[in-house]
């Protein structure tokens, strides 16, 4: 038997951006697009300052292309705009220094280089001519590139010149932290300059980020508690230390970090992860992500190779006896867990993993072991003393406690157990297996917290602007003649003074011993307005034998009205539970029975009510399943003897920021009204036909507005539900 094995460290190949063309068709896109540019060559060169590498174009670009880099896994995108591959190939490989290989994907007319790293490093990227020139290493800021290689005559004069320029300082402008919609924490930092260099790391159970040559403002050197936001992220603590800016991030529980950049935000995201003992590795990444290894063996023993991985992994790996035979293999640079898996299933073994511990058996063999601990499992459960344990329940109900741990559909006791409750002290006695006990405790402890309250306040605002003018006039003639008329009140009939007599009757308006009658030929005043009479202009015309009078008066009103309603009930309850507030009246009204008669007295409500349902979301935000109604008593309806009701109510779902309004809905009403009476023809007569005629206009709107406001009280219960 005879075997080498060849191993060395990196990370495992990330999945490009964006998905790879091939290099005609991606060709042919980017004509179609309009690409004027190729990416001819990519060289690389690894020196004691970093890796330089030189992406030699067609055609210069004359300023730095777009870039941003990825931390996890670690790789640097550089976007050529209006640029075609013009290699022959999409990948190309390096492996010189922490750069493993370079890819090319073309898309939508444009060109992104990926470079795959080992692991983050700093670096710049400059345009050199026909040349994108980026420095990989620590010390790429202070580097100096390699001189360019020669250019075509008309290609160096078409390359601006760039005069020297003192760069500016490099800050941190912000700091903010956001929640993901999965549970993550994302810690955006806003920079000044997205060159910034960033060293990011973890230190045990800390992620540590240097913004190298970066300055902090005062105002935020702090510490910043984001544990009520429930995500990993307990504290993000900024500081300045010398020259560069210092930030520390404290997770807990279970998680894994990624961090990348976006022009001037750099993003570090923390995701909780779900504890899988099974897995060799944690987290939501899938496929294969072990450090590579090669192996190249021939007829050598599986224990034997079983233990070359337990070395390169430093894992603890335990092999069954079972476990005999031969392998012959060849692997070039694949993860160790994909090269387990491979060994594993050639052999048809198995493993179970525990911690930092790998039992390796066959198959048939741990399935037998599993099977055998499960009913000695069960038959320990049934024979396993019982004991009694008491449970006080504070914020729920014990009698509901006890339906839960009892529920036919998903069992909390085992079949043994049972449970009894104590209504007057809210006591659950539980008498079960220790396990079974230890499992009703971490449910109750789960379950029994204080409810969140919320309070909700509704705004009702009905606005009305009312407008109403009326203009009418009163016509009259009278033709006595020579003698002196008295009215006597019936139409238009006059009847003499009697004999002797000269002056006016008691009460009656004479002029020259004539009295003045109003026999109105036209009769159109102005109405009565919101319970207010018109102001009247009157004009008396006659001759001096007063034996022809002419009578003349103008009547008028208007009406000009604002008012404001605001009804405001609020309702303080508890998270999912319904609650309902209302004021009003309940008015009478009586039923007829089937042969006519009256009936019974009933009532209908005419009532301000608000009944909503709130939701508190994982983010802080409140969901609201709302119902208001304003219902106002109105005129009574003529022959029922009934009362009329206005009603305005709105039913609806909202989704609202804790504290925030939101307005629910809105009615918003016009009425606009002209009424003219006239006489034919006589009114319209121009200026004059205004003596025949009455004019009512009429403009109204109101408006009706529902805000609606949800705070919640509490914040006892996320802190409880973390404990």
């Amino acid at each position: 038997m005879r075997g080498s094995c060849n191993r060395y460290f990196g990370t495992a190949k990330a999945v490009l951006l964006l998905a790879a063309l091939v290099a005609a068709g991606g060709h042919a896109l980017a004509q179609e697009a309009g690409a004027s540019n190729s990416i001819e060559r990519i060289d690389a060169t690894q020196t004691s300052v970093g890796v330089f590498l030189t992406i030699q174009l067609k055609q210069p670009l004359g300023v730095a292309p777009a870039n941003f880099s990825v931390t996890n896994p670690a790789r640097i995108a550089i976007d050529l705009p209006l640029t075609v591959n013009n290699l022959g190939r999409s990948s190309v490989e390096i492996n010189q220094g922490d750069l493993r290989s370079v890819n090319v994907v073309q898309a939508q007319g444009r060109a992104r280089v990926v470079l795959n790293l080992r692991v983050p490093v700093t670096y710049t990227v400059t345009a050199q001519g026909n040349a994108i020139q980026v420095v990989l290493g620590s010390k790429a800021e202070a580097a100096t590139f390699p001189a360019p290689q020669p250019v075509a005559p008309q290609a160096a004069a078409a390359q601006p010149s760039h005069a020297p320029m003192a760069p500016e300082p490099r800050t941190i402008r912000a700091i903010d932290f956001r929640r993901g919609a999965v549970g993550e924490g994302r810690v955006v930092v806003d920079l000044s300059d997205p060159t910034t260099s960033v060293d990011i790391r973890q230190q045990g159970q800390q992620i540590v980020v240097d913004f190298l040559n970066a300055s902090l403002p005062e105002s935020m050197r702090r510490r910043l508690d984001v544990s009520d936001f429930g995500t990993p992220i307990a504290m993000v603590s900024t500081t300045q230390q010398g020259g560069n800016v210092h930030m520390v991030i404290e997770p807990r529980g279970l998680w894994e970090q990624n961090a990348y950049q976006s022009d001037t935000h750099f993003v570090v995201e923390v995701k909780p992860v779900k504890e899988d003992p099974t897995r060799l590795f944690q987290g939501t990444r899938q496929g294969y992500q072990g450090e590579r290894l090669s192996l190249n063996f021939q007829n050598v023993d599986v224990r034997s190779l079983l233990q070359v991985i337990a070395d390169f992994t430093n894992l603890n790996i335990i092999t069954s006896d079972s476990v005999q035979g031969a392998i012959t293999l060849r692997l070039k640079d694949v993860p160790w867990d994909q090269a387990l898996d491979i060994i594993l299933q050639s052999k048809g073994l198995d493993m179970r993993k525990n911690g930092n511990v790998i039992l390796v058996a066959p198959r048939d063999e741990l399935a037998t072991k599993e099977k055998l601990e499960l009913e000695a499992r069960s038959q320990i459960q049934e024979l396993e003393p019982l004991h009694t344990e008491n449970f006080v329940v504070n914020y729920q109900k014990a009698e509901d406690v006890r339906k839960l741990l009892v529920d036919e559909k998903q069992r909390m006791l085992s079949k043994r157990g049972s449970v009894v409750v104590d209504p007057r002290t809210n006591q659950l006695f539980v008498q079960d297996t220790s396990a079974q006990l230890e499992e009703v405790r971490r449910l109750i402890s789960r379950i029994d917290i204080p409810v969140p309250q919320v309070l909700i306040e509704a705004r009702i605002v009905e606005a009305d602007d009312e407008f109403s003018r009326d203009i009418g006039a009163r016509l009259g003639f009278a033709h006595p003649g020579p003698h002196a008329w008295i009215n006597s009140g019936q139409g238009s009939s006059f009847t003499p003074l009697p004999t002797g007599q000269t002056t006016c009757p008691t009460g009656a308006t004479c002029i020259g011993g004539t009295q003045i009658t109003n026999l109105n030929f036209v009769n159109l005043p102005a109405a009565a307005l919101n319970g207010f009479n018109p102001g009247t202009l009157g004009l008396t015309l006659f001759n001096s034998g007063v034996t022809s009078v002419l009578n003349l008066e103008l009547s008028a009103l208007e009406l000009d009205g604002r008012g404001k309603v605001i009804s405001s009930p609020r309702v303080v309850t508890a998270d999912k539970v319904k609650a309902a507030i209302e004021q009003g009246n309940d008015i009478p009204y009586q039923t007829n029975t089937q042969l006519g008669g009256p009936g019974q007295i009933q009532f209908r409500k005419a009532v301000l009510r608000l009944e909503v349902t709130p939701q508190i979301t994982p983010e802080g935000s409140v969901f609201l399943d709302v119902k208001v109604n304003k219902d106002t008593p109105s005129a009574t309806v003529s022959g029922s003897g009934g009362v009329a009701i206005d009603t305005k109510n709105v039913t609806t779902q909202v989704l609202v920021e804790n504290g925030g309004t939101v307005v629910l809905g809105g009615i918003y009403q016009q009425t606009e009204r002209t009424t003219v009476t006239k006489i034919p023809w006589l009114g319209d007569i121009p200026v004059l036909g205004n003596l025949f005629k009455d004019q009512f206009k009429q403009n109204n709107r109101t408006e009706l507005l529902i805000f609606i406001t949800p705070r919640v009280i509490s914040e006892k219960v996320t802190q409880a539900a973390r404990s």
